[in-house]
């Protein structure tokens, strides 16, 4: 993902948490509509399982594909990637709406998917949840190993049966907002165009490192 050094500590600290936050809600498999918080408790226990399969400790690479699977029917990239992309998403051709989504829903896989290793034990406490018509916000706190708390808040967008993850905030810190500022950066200074080349060299570099198995 394109990178700037004005944000380098800040994007540090919120992958770190981010990874460890996703990877709690990495494998669901479809679930009826419900209450947000019912759903993501249950994908808890989900993505433990997949975590704890003793026929995956050795083989990470199958761990991963297991895990892009279930993330696909839980993220919603597509709205992710829009909301990133803001002002800008109007002036898109279809083709390059297309094209950003996919590269942009890929990166994001890749570097949580990378990382899930990283899951030690913390857990997640539900506070509280929200629901206007389609769309919800589930208040929670990642409780780390050290006992500190850590507050969360995932936004969500109810697609057919299920509720999908369009957004986690972080002690106040936007995942869509944090990419939107390095999104419109790029695209003013330089174009569209260079942000597309800046995210898929960044996704040969993920892909180089996720064969080599070094964390992307």
């Amino acid at each position: 993902m394109p990178r700037s050094p004005g944000g380098r500590i800040m994007r540090s600290l919120l992958t770190t948490t981010l990874v460890l936050s996703l990877a709690l809600l990495l494998a669901a498999p479809p679930a009826r509509a419900g209450a947000p918080t019912d759903q993501l408790r249950l994908q808890v226990d989900r993505v433990l399982k997949l975590l704890d399969d003793p026929t995956l400790k050795d083989k990470p690479k199958d761990k991963r594909v297991a895990a892009r699977k279930i993330a696909d029917d839980i993220f919603d990239f597509g709205e992710t990637a829009r909301r990133s992309l803001g002002r800008h998403w109007a002036a898109r051709t279809q083709a390059e709406r297309d094209e950003f989504v996919k590269l942009f829903g890929d990166l994001l896989e890749r570097s949580y998917i990378s990382r899930i290793e990283l899951y030690g034990g913390e857990k997640i406490q539900y506070v509280s949840d929200k629901i206007e018509g389609d769309q919800a916000s589930v208040l929670s706190k990642l409780i780390t190993k050290a006992g500190s708390d850590v507050p969360i808040e995932y936004r969500m967008l109810k697609k057919g049966e299920r509720w999908l993850v369009y957004d986690v905030i972080i002690e106040g810190v936007s995942l869509v907002s944090n990419y939107r500022t390095q999104f419109n950066k790029i695209i003013q200074t330089s174009s569209f165009a260079e942000l597309v080349k800046k995210m898929k060299s960044r996704q040969e570099e993920m892909g180089s490192s996720a064969d080599s198995g070094r964390p992307a």
